[in-house]
């Protein structure tokens, strides 16, 4: 039986999902899309999970779009209708970006080697990313006559500015994970050495706080991007008033009160 092209694992409350097509650079395909949104649904409905990390098999954490894959292969046929490389976006990467961006768990992209095309445009779009220092990201589009799809023009502009932006779209130039970093494209660049613990670590971290909150958190920071001082002021009241009615809040004060250690599980 051939391997499974997304595998899954569970460490305590942590669930990692691990793209498995190595010897394509884990580039998709439409039977990938599946396997990784039925992994998804997955994590989406189990309780135990409490945070997700996304990540590469072998060299790379995402080459983007397989090209040889029959939904976006040009047709070379004389008189052939052009291939409608938009109807992959709206049928597959759409729903995975805005599933992703709303997870009832972080989200956690460990970025372990190459990350191209819309595998950086799914990367970027996760909660937090950490790549190790051998990683490095590419704005690929360019160099086959697209402009970046899965959420990239949106994401870009946003993490690093117009000009940042725009340079690293046009010109398809190879981004250190180093200099990710200091662009403000990523959180974090950890030596390859201790890629795997700083992921572990920043995980299981994450699962043991509030993760509703961590969750609402995600939701206020987007939706504000998108508002004036006084309606994000409002936004924030909206959503403390209903963090506050939840059992989380009643243990973060009761432990902060009696100098314990805080014991969530909201979801």
């Amino acid at each position: 039986m051939s391997e499974p092209l997304v595998l899954s694992a569970q460490v305590g409350a942590v669930r990692t999902l691990t793209l498995n097509r190595p010897k394509a650079l884990n580039s998709f395909t439409a039977d990938m899309h599946e396997a990784l949104a039925q992994a998804l649904s997955e994590a989406e409905t189990d309780a135990q999970v409490r945070c997700l990390v996304l990540t590469g098999a072998g060299r790379a954490f995402c080459a983007g779009q397989d090209l040889a894959d029959p939904a976006v292969a040009p047709n070379l046929a004389p008189g052939a209708r052009p291939t409608d490389v938009g109807n992959v976006i709206e049928r597959y990467y759409k729903p995975l970006v805005l599933r992703l961006r709303a997870m009832p768990v972080p989200v956690i992209a460990a970025v372990n080697g190459v990350c191209a095309g819309a595998g950086a445009s799914l990367a970027l779009g996760c909660d937090i990313v950490i790549a190790a220092r051998s990683a490095s990201f590419i704005q690929a589009f360019s160099k086959i006559g697209l402009v970046p799809d899965a959420g990239g023009t949106w994401l870009l502009p946003r993490l690093v500015g117009r000009a940042n932006a725009l340079a690293l779209a046009m010109t398809g130039d190879k981004l250190t994970a180093e200099a990710a970093q200091q662009m403000g494209l990523i959180w974090k660049c950890v030596d390859d050495a201790a890629f795997a613990d700083d992921v572990s670590a920043t995980a299981a971290r994450l699962a043991a706080m509030p993760v509703k909150a961590l969750v609402a958190t995600r939701a206020v920071i987007d939706a504000s991007m998108q508002l004036g001082l006084a309606d994000a002021l409002s936004l924030e009241g909206e959503w403390q008033s209903r963090l506050s009615a939840s059992r989380d809040y009643l243990e973060g004060v009761a432990a902060f009160m009696a100098k314990r250690p805080a014991h969530f599980s909201d979801r």
